[in-house]
């Protein structure tokens, strides 16, 4: 079976929010879409493993904030490639409240707030159907899709996203391939027409923002 056909299929690019108990929680995801529009109904896909599966269940509401091809690509790398465990994923992001969950407020195009109506447990997924109880279009920004993610920011699936799929990539001639051992992300000094170990030491990963010696040579 050809996986690389589900690339051809249509996503956005979201930052999905909570509380969990005092504690702000959110992750990325791509797979957010409306069921219904007369009773406001929308369906998200969370990771069973991911925190912030378990913060929705327990706080039984969330945002989910719409990206624009403006919003900084270390939004998604900091909520698709780190746990809300550990991390404060707001820290460093505009950001305001609404109904008591944070939403991330960088260049955003919309942000809606909803209430948890039923979980669906799909393979290594849940999805969650919600009701939406507030709304508001911020921006008329052009939604970033889950294309122009691959394509322009060069970013890559998290491994808890239902997209991901493993890549391998081999170098070619005498240029080198680096990956990102956070966030996947590729450089490849062929396009960036710059050695990696040119770089300057304080160069950081343009998706999740950690330094070079995250990363490893791919042979």
């Amino acid at each position: 079976m050809d996986k690389d056909v589900f690339k051809d299929m249509t996503y956005g690019m979201f930052v999905l929010s909570t509380k969990y108990k005092n504690k702000d929680v959110g992750c990325f995801v791509n797979t957010a879409v409306q069921i219904t529009s007369a009773s406001m109904l929308v369906a998200v896909s969370v990771n069973k493993n991911n925190f912030t599966n378990e913060a929705i269940k327990n706080t039984k509401k969330f945002a989910i904030a719409i990206l624009s091809e403006n919003t900084n690509a270390e939004v998604i790398g900091k909520f698709g490639f780190f746990s809300s465990k550990d991390t404060n994923k707001f820290e460093g992001f505009e950001a305001f409240e609404n109904n008591g969950i944070l939403i991330i407020n960088e260049n955003i195009c919309s942000y809606m707030v909803c209430e948890l109506v039923e979980v669906v447990s799909v393979d290594t997924h849940d999805v969650f159907i919600a009701r939406v109880i507030d709304a508001k279009k911020l921006n008329n920004f052009k939604p970033m899709t889950y294309s122009f993610y691959h394509k322009v920011i060069k970013g890559s699936a998290p491994k808890s996203a239902p997209t991901f799929v493993e890549e391998k990539i081999l170098n070619k001639g005498n240029f080198k391939k680096y990956k990102c051992t956070i966030c996947g992300h590729i450089y490849d000094e062929e396009i960036e027409k710059v050695s990696f170990s040119d770089l300057p030491e304080t160069w950081k990963c343009p998706i999740c923002g950690v330094g070079k010696e995250m990363f490893e040579e791919m042979k």
